[in-house]
């Protein structure tokens, strides 16, 4: 996902975050997980009842590690990076975290560089190189990177010739 926020009346600052999309809320995650542990509480109860005493074991075993594995994937969703462009500089910042970049924004260069199975959104100024929305869907990478060149070029003047 991709907000914009255009620079106020008295800044020149443009911000875009880069957000990663995300299939269900909090509320909803809690009630899938809540209705699967139900299910497997269900499925456990039905083998205990035919016998199988190590059922509700095997059951609790397996609700945890699917609570474990879903609350990891929503983790990972909260991951996203502010990228700030001024007159002077292009900052980019990955949250959470405290890792930040800056480039100077006449000489910064945005390409979409081919990777192994997508394409790859770089950043390149003096010899440094960055890699931003790693976590985004190939056609949102072609809009920021679209979106980015132009908020550059504005940046940087008309072309002299």
């Amino acid at each position: 996902m991709i907000v914009l926020r255009p620079a106020d009346d008295g800044q020149t600052a443009v911000t875009l975050w880069l957000r990663p999309n995300r299939a269900l809320s909090r509320r909803g995650m809690r009630y899938l997980i809540g209705w699967l542990v139900l299910l497997v509480a269900m499925t456990a109860g039905l083998g205990a009842w035919q016998g199988n005493v190590f059922a509700p074991l095997f059951a609790l075993v397996e609700s945890a590690a699917m609570i474990w594995a879903l609350g990891l994937a929503w983790r990972s969703g909260n991951r996203s990076e502010r990228i700030t462009l001024d007159d002077a500089s292009l900052e980019v910042r990955s949250l959470p975290g405290r890792h930040r970049a800056s480039f100077q924004s006449y000489w910064v260069r945005v390409r979409l560089a081919p990777g192994h199975d997508r394409h790859r959104l770089l950043l390149r100024s003096h010899g440094r190189e960055l890699e931003i929305g790693s976590f985004l869907a190939e056609e949102e990478r072609a809009a920021v990177a679209g979106k980015l060149k132009l908020l550059l070029a504005d940046r940087q003047g008309p072309p002299r010739g």
